[in-house]
């Protein structure tokens, strides 16, 4: 299976652009960065650089999101369901490596 890059970020773009007001209009959102619901059942908003989306790692989130909540995802915003500790650990590795 391979990794569709243009489409996980057209998706997630069509995601931001929503007609969610609640996420686009985030002001402690930097220029550059991304609010993510992260969490199974409660979820926690997290701000990480956009640049996170194009990793492998993340994709495999992004790909799991699609597939849970389409392009309607609960919180309005993206969000990805998976362990709050398991996404703090991903995050952390890609900060250190860039």
């Amino acid at each position: 299976m391979g990794i569709r890059l243009p489409s996980m970020i057209h998706n997630v773009k069509h995601i931001i652009k929503g007609k969610s007001l609640h996420c686009r209009n985030q002001p402690d959102v930097p220029k550059g960065h991304v609010a993510i619901y992260v969490g199974e059942m409660q979820r926690k908003r997290f701000v990480v650089p956009i640049s996170y989306l194009s990793h492998p790692s993340f994709q495999d989130l992004l790909n799991r999101a699609e597939e849970e909540f389409g392009f309607n995802p609960p919180m309005g915003c993206l969000t990805i369901p998976c362990r709050e500790e398991a996404f703090i650990n991903l995050a952390s590795r890609l900060h250190a490596s860039s």
